[in-house]
C-alpha cells in the first residue's frame, strides 16, 4: 500500500458547492496522504490520526474536474468520488497529483476497483 501526498478539498452534498458536508470529520480541507486497498480510498490528513475512508461498495462514480466545494484547482485536475452516505449523495474532492496524467491514471485505477 503505497501513499502519496496529496490534498482534500472538501465533500459535497448533491454535488453542490455551497452544500458541504459537515460530518465525519469531512468538513476541515487539508494537505496529507492518500492509499487505497481492497476495501477502499483513504485519505490522512496531516495532524489528524484517523483518515477519511470511502467504502468502494459506496461509490456510484469518479469524475475529473477543475473546481470542486468552492475550490480551483490552479489547472489540475481533481478527483472526484461521488458516493452514498447516510441515504445522501455526496461528492469528496481531492487532489491526487500536480500532473494531470496522474490523475486519469488514478480515477481508471480507482474505477477498476469499484467495479470488483
Amino acid at each position: 500500500m503505497d501513499k502519496n501526498k496529496g490534498q482534500y478539498l472538501g465533500t459535497e452534498i448533491n454535488e453542490k458547492w455551497w452544500k458541504r458536508y459537515t460530518k465525519d470529520e469531512l468538513l476541515m480541507r487539508g494537505n496529507g496522504e492518500y492509499w487505497y486497498d481492497d476495501k477502499g480510498f483513504y485519505f490522512l490528513r496531516y495532524l489528524t490520526k484517523k483518515p477519511i475512508f470511502i467504502p468502494f461498495n459506496a461509490i456510484i462514480e469518479i469524475k475529473l474536474g477543475q473546481w470542486h466545494a468552492g475550490r480551483w484547482a490552479y489547472g489540475n485536475f481533481i478527483l472526484k468520488i461521488i458516493w452514498n452516505k447516510d441515504g445522501l449523495i455526496l461528492s469528496s474532492g481531492f487532489i491526487v497529483s500536480n500532473k494531470r496524467e496522474d490523475a486519469i491514471k488514478m480515477k481508471k485505477i480507482l474505477e477498476e476497483k469499484i467495479k470488483s
